[in-house]
This record gives structure tokens, sequence and C-alpha cells, in this order.
């Protein structure tokens, strides 16, 4: 009898056990699952607060300070990448690691070899000054700004040059300069560039056009010198027809100008001429003969 209740006691204590251990196990499983659901709460609103900083902090630089908007975002983004695992923050990370913003900078276009409308061949310099106005667009909308703007300058000076003759080109560099400005400017808008400034640099002709082109300005020199030369005997005969007209109305007039030939003859060696004759038989004689003349 002692025997049978000593067995129902320990079957008793076995079932204790058991039923101890069952809950033991239900509660560390409602233990579990509670940090479970703890966890990623906490996880979902760490998420979104980092999101709604990461927006501001990006809408912040891009508005206050975008010089630093592409720094500030790749170190941010390099952070979260490597720290939390986010891996979808790696690609805007290789993104704007390289976008930085700077005041001005310049590009020298490589001498181009430029066919003109009058066909002459022609290699036009020009260095072009620009800046990054929007450095977001500059990296997200373009794959390398520096490159694209380089070549749309290129293209944009071959095609504006071409429709120019030569002696436009050489003269009316500014207004062409202007041009090529405004042309890409606006094509470079959407990039987040802004072109500042466009010169022309030097128009480099052939050498054989170099000496066909002086040849015909000397060409031309000698002409107008010509020309004036010609112009100035005119002149000079006409003021000499005139005063022989004078001169041919006064008899006095005559033998005054006839004093002052001889005074300058004799000055020229520092000597004296001697006239034998007097001049009223001089003007007496050229008298005869205009009365000679004038009955023939």
């Amino acid at each position: 009898m002692e025997k049978h209740v000593l067995i129902r006691h320990f079957d008793n204590i076995s079932q204790l056990k058991l039923i101890n251990n069952g809950r033991s196990t239900r509660k560390g499983k409602s233990h579990e699952d509670g940090f479970r659901r703890n966890l990623q709460l906490y996880m979902a609103v760490i998420m979104l607060r980092f999101c709604h900083f990461f927006c501001d902090l990006r809408t912040f630089c891009e508005k206050k300070v975008p010089q630093f908007i592409m720094s500030k975002l790749a170190q941010l983004a390099k952070w979260a990448s490597q720290r939390l695992w986010l891996f979808f923050l790696e690609k805007h990370h290789k993104m704007v690691k390289h976008g930085k913003l700077k005041k001005l900078e310049y590009l020298i276009l490589s001498p181009e070899k430029i066919l003109t409308k009058d066909s002459v061949t022609v290699a036009v310099d020009a260095v072009m000054y620009y800046r990054v106005a929007n450095p977001m667009s500059a990296v997200c909308n373009v794959s390398n700004y520096r490159t694209s703007t380089s070549l749309l300058a290129q293209t944009t000076l071959r095609n504006c040059l071409g429709t120019k003759e030569l002696s436009q080109i050489l003269s009316d560099r500014e207004h062409i300069a202007n041009t090529m400005q405004s042309v890409i400017d606006m094509a470079t808008d959407p990039w987040g560039i802004k072109v500042e400034r466009i010169e022309i640099k030097d128009v480099r002709l052939p050498m054989q056009l170099q000496r066909a082109m002086a040849a015909e300005a000397e060409a031309a020199r000698e002409a107008r010198a010509k020309v004036i030369a010609a112009e100035g005997e005119q002149k000079a005969s006409r003021a000499l027809k005139e005063a022989a007209d004078i001169i041919s109305e006064s008899p006095a007039a005559l033998q005054l100008r006839y004093l002052q030939t001889l005074g300058t003859v004799a000055a020229e060696k520092n000597s004296t001429i001697i006239f034998p004759l007097p001049i009223d038989m001089i003007s007496h004689m050229s008298g005869m003969n205009t009365k000679s003349v004038s009955a023939l």
C-alpha cells in the first residue's frame, strides 16, 4: 500500500514538472515573439526617421549650401551603406561622390579645321567659361558634364563658323561668340550648366592663302597710292592754271615772279646773277611774242 502511494506521489511530481516546463516554454516563446515585434517596430521607426532626415538634409543642402551637396550626401550614403546595410544607398554614393560645385571653370577648345561659306579652310581656337549652376542636374542628368559640354561646344563652333564667310569671321568675332554662347547655354541648361562667356582666340589661315592675301593687299595699296598721286597732280595742275591766269592778267606779277625765281636759284649755290638787259626789254619782248602768237 505504501509502495503504491509513493509511486502515485512520484507520478504527480513528474506531471507537475511537465506542466511547469510547458508553461515556461510557452512564456519563453511569447517573450521571444514580443521582442522580435518590438525590434521590428524600432527598426521601422529608425528607418523612417533616417529617411526623413536624409530627405531634409538633401533639401536643406540644395537650397542653402549647394556647394556641399555632393560631398556630404556621398559621405552619408557611404556610411549608411556600410554600417546599416542600406545597400540601396550605394548607387547614390557612387553617383554623387565625384560631383563638386566650382565657381567658374574654363574649357579650351582645340583648333578646329573649319570650311567657311566661301570654301576657305581655317583653324579656329576658342575658350569657353562656364560654371555649374545646378549640381544635382549636372550629376543626375548627364554622365559626364565636362566631356558633354566640350563636345557640344566644338560642334556649335563648327556649325556657326560654317555659315560665315572669311571676312565675316575676321571682322565679327564678338557677334559670333555671343551667338555661340546663347546656343550652348540653351542646350546645357538641362544639365545644370551656365555658360558665362566665349572668346575666339585666333583664326589661322593656310600659308598659300596668307601669301595670296598679302599680295592682294599690297596690290590694293599700290593702286590706292597711284590714285592718290594722280589726284594730287590733278589738283596741282588746276592750281597752276589758276596761278597762270592771274599772272597773265597783271604784267607786274610776272616780273615779281621772275625776280623771286632768280632769288631762289641764286640762294642755292650762294651765287650772284647779273643780267645786262633791263627787265622792261624782256617784258617788251614777251609782249611781242604774245601778239605774234595771237596773230597766228
